[in-house]
């Protein structure tokens, strides 16, 4: 792209970022606004939360063996991406506002990569969650029966194909040699690029959001065909429980990220009367809230993540916590350790949550508050 050579007739490799930019509409401030420190500051300032609170959560899930099940390895990897989308968005802040007009086009194509591979890493492994969360949930079963080798394969395709869709725009499919089709937005990519990844992402989003739609339609039913046994009623409050917790970070997941993708796709059809330009900064910037969503969905929603952030956070709690708390983990009243023993009989009640085992050889599932 950057070379030294002629232009070929009707492609502009020679050309700078600038030159693009002015043919789009989207005019660069050559000077420092106060507007530009404002973003830049509140930017820089939310990506390095999201990079925190998503090494947070990689620490408590690397920590705790309770969240050693291939559902928390999925959701771990959602917190790399999040973490990656913190980096991403941090080398963004570095790259915008007058400091674009330095950039090379490999620059320039090298941030919108990062951003779009963030994106496609998180999604795909929202539609592995929601697959995953189908196979356990059909079988009334907490944790898949899925290997860890096979959990660290799906992570792997994950980030290859992420990679892949991430770096197309860069492979050919810009508009570098079509002028008429580049993007507002996204000067140096073609507007049928932009439709296509933001249709692709819509209609995974539907996906997702039947299977979920699918999935709670069918625990609904189920759950009132069981009896009173308290192990199959404790069993179905937790499974009710981590299906809430997953979609609740994928309900936040659509609501942050849709008004970006629809904005991306009037751009990409052509919309003038539409202002893109006008909502593009806000978009932006709700979408990378959602990187740091997720660690205060599991702060409020699981007890056990919230103690192991805790322990973290404070060695000297993490000391006094681990002489204090049992070997499994949970935390019990005096009235719930007496029923607990009261229990000890029932081959059922294997767990000390009172939810039974799926598995005896496994750790006991995480409990969910």
């Amino acid at each position: 792209m950057d070379t030294d050579t002629d232009d070929t007739p009707g492609c502009y490799y020679n050309q700078s970022v600038r030159f693009f930019y002015e043919a789009s509409g989207k005019n660069i401030s050559t000077h420092w606004r106060d507007r530009d420190y404002v973003i830049v500051t509140l930017g820089m300032a939310v990506c390095f939360i999201v990079i925190f609170s998503n090494l947070l959560v990689m620490a408590a899930i690397f920590k705790n063996r309770r969240f050693h099940f291939p559902i928390y390895y999925l959701l771990g990897n959602l917190a790399v991406a999040d973490l990656f989308s913190g980096l991403s968005y941090l080398h963004m802040m570095f790259h915008t506002g007058p400091w674009t007009i330095r950039l090379s086009k490999y620059g320039w194509f090298l941030r919108q990569s990062l951003i779009d591979t963030s994106l496609t890493a998180s999604v795909l492994n929202l539609l592995a969650v929601a697959v995953e969360r189908h196979q356990t949930i059909f079988n009334m079963q907490l944790h898949s029966k899925m290997s860890t080798r096979r959990v660290f394969v799906i992570i792997v395709f994950i980030w290859l194909l992420a990679i892949l869709l991430g770096l197309v725009p860069t492979m050919g499919w810009h508009c570098l040699c079509d002028l008429d089709s580049c993007s507002t937005m996204a000067p140096m990519y073609s507007r049928s690029y932009l439709v296509f990844w933001a249709v692709l992402n819509l209609v995974t989003f539907s996906v997702m959001l039947a299977v979920y739609t699918r999935i709670f339609v069918y625990v609904r039913h189920k759950s009132q065909q069981m009896s009173q046994h308290t192990s199959q009623m404790r069993h179905r409050d937790t499974v009710f429980n981590l299906m809430k917790t997953v979609s609740m970070i994928l309900g936040c997941f659509v609501m942050c990220w849709t008004p970006a993708l629809v904005v991306l796709l009037l751009d990409g059809l052509g919309c003038e009367r539409c202002k893109v330009l006008r909502y593009e900064k806000y978009c932006l910037v709700l979408a990378e809230c959602n990187s740091f969503v997720n660690p205060i969905i599991y702060s409020f929603r699981d007890k056990d993540m919230r103690r192991t952030f805790k322990e973290i956070l404070c060695f000297l709690c993490r000391r006094r916590d681990g002489d204090k708390i049992p070997s499994s983990g949970v935390h019990f009243n005096t009235m719930e350790h007496e029923n607990c023993k009261s229990r000890t009989a029932d081959p059922q009640l294997s767990s000390t949550n009172g939810t039974p085992l799926i598995h005896r050889q496994e750790a006991p599932p995480p409990s969910e508050t």
